[in-house]
């Protein structure tokens, strides 16, 4: 055998190359993530309904509007966010890339900040207007905002403002969006896409309510887009959600 031979004998084998998940291991991916999260919180929820004094004898409506509840609910996703997330880590090990990275964790010029929170105080005015013009209606929050003590308004806002914004970014505006980004969509057509599936996940509300949702979700993936940055739609979206919490109430 050569000296040529035998030094690419000895060539130690690469390690296979980063890669991005395409459209439907991306949209599996995701479908995953929200079942665990589906799972951990209904264990989570049920454990802690099981602790509380007189459940066991609600009949089935009125435990359906107890465990509604934003200190109960709260809690629930407070906990199965961490779990949700853990399945986006796992994928995105897997494809040989660095969490913070592909996910876009990067934070935002102060330029692109003002720009994401003022396209998005734009469209807030707006979908405000056309609210009020169709009369959508919001009341399915209204269990959501019961919380009895200053303990479970605590709770209701880390969950509200901390955990469900994170959690939804990282899955919506980080993980879907670059898988869908980099595949045939194209950073526009994931825009919209991710801005349904984003609109669809939120079952309480009516359809009006998902078409806000829905224009929502495409000022915070334009965000992404122009800043490649998730932490400044993390950032808008928990700011929308704690001015929505304190201007609804009461809660105690």
């Amino acid at each position: 055998m050569s000296n040529f031979e035998n030094a690419g004998a000895r060539m130690p084998t690469s390690a296979p190359p980063p890669r991005t998940w395409d459209f439907w291991e991306t949209a599996l991916v995701t479908l995953i993530a929200y079942g665990v999260y589906t799972l951990a919180s209904g264990l989570a929820l049920t454990q802690i309904l099981a602790l509380q004094d007189g459940v066991a004898k609600m009949p089935p409506a009125q435990l359906r509007d107890f465990a509604a509840q934003g200190r109960w609910s709260g809690a629930a996703l407070i906990i199965a966010s961490p779990c949700t997330i853990a399945v986006l880590w796992i994928a995105i090990r897997a494809a040989g890339r660095g969490f913070s990275e592909y996910l876009a964790l990067n934070w935002p010029s102060a330029t692109e900040t003002a720009i994401g929170f003022g396209v998005f105080a734009g469209l807030l005015v707006l979908e405000s207007i056309i609210s009020w013009y169709i009369g959508a209606d919001y009341a399915p929050m209204n269990g959501f905002l019961i919380v009895r003590s200053s303990g479970g308004l605590l709770i209701l806002l880390i969950a509200g403002c901390v955990a469900g914004p994170i959690m939804e970014e990282f899955i919506i505006r980080g993980f879907l969006f670059r898988g869908w980004s980099q595949s045939f969509p194209g950073p526009i057509g994931a825009i919209i896409l991710t801005s349904i599936a984003w609109a669809m996940t939120h079952v309480q509300f009516d359809f009006s309510g998902k078409f806000l949702i829905f224009g929502m979700g495409l000022a915070l993936g334009y965000s992404r887009w122009r800043s490649n940055s998730t932490w400044l739609t993390v950032m808008v979206h928990s700011t929308f959600n704690m001015f929505l919490l304190f201007t609804t109430g009461p809660y105690v």
